[in-house]
């Protein structure tokens, strides 16, 4: 998730203030949070499907990604040891076998090792992604078999330079292989793990002959996780794109909204004129429960930020999108003042923790189902404090 997503780079390194909970090690230890899940637990009872996830759900976002580099298994493994309701594992991609891998967007110098590998060097190519034009290696020229040859790296090391520690550790997962590692999971830790995986720029793929949702679709048929209870949730920028996979599995289904101005990509390639502000009305609401069950909204769609970057009033998108039977999971909470609101920043240290506790509260406030996190650990124990008090 997060293609849309501002502020991604900030300048700067620094020392980073821990909240919460300790992180020890490469294994990821995570003190003081069993009681966080078993509070959870009390508070929301068990159930199958959504209705059996806690309120407000922590997803965590591309794993633990705060604390590893994202979308590995070791993101992941620390996201559910950290207690986390759902790891969104992962942003889905083709290679040019068609086989489906885990990376934030198709184009990887920013998320692996790629450039230091000399016989991939002619591979660099600028390629027009959503109509942008973008400069790097792109996994859908390399097959498996390459890709497997390379290893994750931190993609936004001036703001998690602790990250860097962990380069070169994981490979590119597979979306079978996280199917399989999520089954593991759950019979090792005797409770059902849940994983939240987005197609990334359907329209893009299927016009290059990788369509991504029969893909899906596939792999979730031959792992028996394509039903209405199944413990993973779709997503897609692209709304046309759910349409599809709501007459391929019975899936959860998630519509993602970026800013109020802009419009779906698959909107600007058939002429389709409405923007992501069209979908958030009460017409454009209902529109979407005819074939998903949520929306994964911006958090500016939800509290809007003034010029200065300060939190405003919420807007009525929570109140509206319940009418209409939809949940909201909005993204992305992260402890770094450079992605805070600007009222719980503290300082300008790009890798230091600002008021991220005081963030929570303002928009767990607003009644939204859950939120994504890239620190699943200050997510829950945020909640703990919320539906305690």
């Amino acid at each position: 998730m997060g293609t849309r997503e501002s502020n991604e780079q900030a300048g700067g390194t620094g020392r980073r203030a821990l909240l919460g909970a300790a992180v020890l090690g490469a294994g990821g230890t995570v003190l003081g949070l069993g009681g966080t899940a078993r509070a959870a637990d009390a508070r929301h009872g068990g159930g199958r499907g959504l209705k059996g996830l806690p309120v407000p759900t922590i997803v965590g976002h591309r794993g633990a990604s705060g604390y590893r580099p994202e979308h590995t298994l070791g993101a992941y493994q620390l996201a559910l040891d950290m207690g986390a309701d759902i790891v969104e594992a992962g942003d889905l991609v083709p290679t040019r076998d068609g086989h489906l891998v885990c990376r934030h967007e198709p184009e990887i110098g920013g998320t692996t090792d790629v450039a230091d590998h000399p016989e991939f060097a002619g591979r660099r190519t600028t390629k027009t992604l959503d109509g942008v034009p973008v400069t790097g290696w792109f996994t859908e020229d390399f097959t498996l078999a390459e890709l497997k040859r390379l290893r994750a790296v931190e993609r936004i090391p001036a703001n998690r330079p602790h990250n860097t520690l962990y380069d070169g550790r994981w490979e590119i997962p597979t979306f079978e292989e996280v199917l399989r590692w999520q089954d593991e999971q759950t019979r090792k830790r005797g409770k059902q793990v849940w994983i939240y995986p987005e197609l990334k720029h359907p329209t893009y793929f299927r016009k290059l002959g990788l369509g991504l949702e029969e893909r899906v679709a596939k792999l979730l048929r031959r792992h028996g996780k394509d039903d209405k209870n199944a413990p993973v949730i779709l997503q897609s920028f692209e709304p046309t794109s759910i349409e599809r996979l709501n007459k391929l599995v019975d899936n959860p289904l998630v519509v993602l909204l970026s800013g109020a101005t802009t419009r779906p990509w698959d909107f600007v390639e058939t002429g389709d004129p409405r923007t992501v502000a069209d979908l958030v009305t009460r017409r454009g609401l209902r529109e979407i429960a005819g074939y998903a069950q949520g929306i994964g909204p911006t958090l500016d769609l939800v509290i809007p930020r003034d010029a200065a970057g300060r939190l405003t009033e919420p807007t009525t998108l929570v109140r509206d999108a319940h009418r209409a039977g939809l949940i909201l999971h909005p993204y992305t909470l992260r402890n770094e003042n450079p992605f805070l609101p600007a009222d719980f920043r503290k300082g300008t240290d790009p890798d230091a923790y600002g008021d991220v506790f005081g963030a929570y509260r303002a928009y767990f406030a607003t009644g939204i189902d859950g939120v994504f996190t890239d620190h699943p650990d200050t997510g829950l124990l945020a909640r703990e404090d919320f539906v305690n008090n």
